[in-house]
């Protein structure tokens, strides 16, 4: 999501990915500085949010299966662009991303899905599914 909207919108046309293409030059997503799979990490969730409003608290804590970031120096130009950071870890990497505006335009580095229970659905799940009966009930 984060390469598309980079090519789409901030009209990088040579945005890549470094788990597709390593030896590209311009990387919007880059190897984190460790692994992050298989570990749970809190996340702290930035107010005045769409995901704030979902979760309902400041801080949660997630899973992780992925080895993947925005690479740091296209965050400023992501946030003026109206790609916001919703959450960030503790040292303050990018863990969340939503659409200014946008009723459900949001992605998480970690997966919601594996955290979620039939009687517990995940806050960003039923976010999503909110978003879509909102959509088919406006139609």
């Amino acid at each position: 999501m984060l390469v598309e909207y980079a090519r789409d919108v901030l009209g990088i046309a040579d945005a890549e990915h470094a788990e597709t293409s390593p030896d590209a030059e311009t990387l919007v997503v880059t190897p984190l500085s460790c692994s992050l799979v298989g570990q749970e990490h809190a996340v702290r969730i930035l107010p005045g949010t769409r995901c704030a409003e979902l979760y309902g608290r400041e801080e949660t804590v997630e899973r992780y299966y992925c080895n993947y970031g925005l690479n740091p120096a296209y965050r400023p130009a992501l946030e003026e662009s109206g790609l916001h950071v919703s959450a960030e870890d503790e040292e303050g990497e990018v863990r969340i991303v939503e659409l200014e505006g946008h009723p459900f335009f949001l992605a998480s580095l970690f997966l919601p899905q594996m955290s979620s229970r039939p009687a517990e659905p995940h806050p960003l799940l039923v976010g999503f599914a909110e978003a879509l009966a909102t959509a088919a009930a406006a139609r």
